[in-house]
């Protein structure tokens, strides 16, 4: 059976956090749009459980907090019991209660989670990752590599167990000196891979062939950071579009993007953890 990793996103862009470096920070949705968002989420999950022809890997990747919504929680458990599901993960600050992850399969069900200094105490986030633990449900810790948020972070990855994988995003706009660089790459050893943007204009990528992006009318693209459609997953249309790509952009930036540029050879890496960002190998050997 085939491959099929999608990247899905809704109209939904509400978030429960304000942090400064985040467009949509302490965003209110209206009630209408909570409403589309729901019905494009149901319809997409659907459509997955129709399409029983391809292994499908979901990752959710909601502008704004979407474990706040039921629907959510709720797709997820339902994702992670169809066989031809192998993954369904979703990016999260970790907010939300985790008690519904109790129904869906610790197999299948992972979260990428990210830790946010100002927004939450640290005991507290660790309380949710100990809860993860408890549930047996995988899951990656990040942060965003500002100055400020360095002895936090540094404070996190002391706490977490050592099977936890903690992932540090390079911050926009901020040029790393040596020794910065250095010292959040002893946080996390894949730091390289996010500090300086990856040149991509004509590099090989699975991102239109095995990997698409979906929204939430079913517009389906190569990926999150190329507009031009490629088809739509509600009229079938997907399938005459996937095809192996170069590059169109100049330089690639974000992890959900270049984990899919071929010369990086990143899929081996992350393998079985790729959406969940959990690199095959973690925990590295002493």
């Amino acid at each position: 059976m085939n491959d099929l990793y999608v990247l899905y996103r809704g109209p939904l862009a509400s978030c429960n956090y304000d942090c400064p470096y985040c467009p949509f920070a302490k965003r209110v949705d209206p009630p209408a749009l909570l409403r589309q968002d729901r019905a494009d989420l149901l319809r997409f999950v659907e459509w997955a459980a129709a399409t029983t022809d391809r292994r499908l890997s979901v990752l959710f990747t909601p502008w704004g907090e979407g474990l706040t919504r039921s629907w959510y929680r709720e797709a997820i458990v339902r994702l992670s019991h169809l066989p031809h599901v192998a993954r369904v993960s979703i990016q999260t600050n970790l907010s939300a209660r985790t008690g519904w992850l109790a129904a869906a399969d610790p197999r299948v069900a992972a979260l990428w989670t990210t830790y946010h200094p100002g927004q939450v105490t640290r005991a507290r986030f660790l309380d949710k990752c100990r809860e993860l633990d408890a549930l047996g449900v995988g899951y990656s810790v990040g942060v965003v590599g500002l100055p400020a948020h360095y002895e936090e972070a540094a404070g996190l990855r002391s706490a977490l167990p050592a099977h936890v994988y903690m992932w540090v995003n390079a911050a926009e706009g901020h040029v790393y000196t040596p020794a910065e660089e250095a010292r959040w790459t002893a946080l996390d050893p894949r730091f390289g891979d996010s500090v300086r943007p990856h040149a991509s204009l004509g590099l090989p990528c699975r991102a239109g062939e095995d990997a698409i992006s979906v929204l939430g009318d079913g517009t389906v693209r190569r990926c999150h950071f190329i507009q031009t459609p490629i088809g739509n997953l509600y009229d079938g249309s997907w399938r005459a579009g996937l095809r192996p790509r170069a590059c169109t952009n100049a330089l690639c930036d974000c992890h959900i993007g270049y984990v899919h540029l071929q010369p990086l050879k990143l899929r081996d890496v992350y393998a079985g953890g790729l959406l969940e960002r959990i690199p095959s190998a973690w925990p590295s050997p002493p």
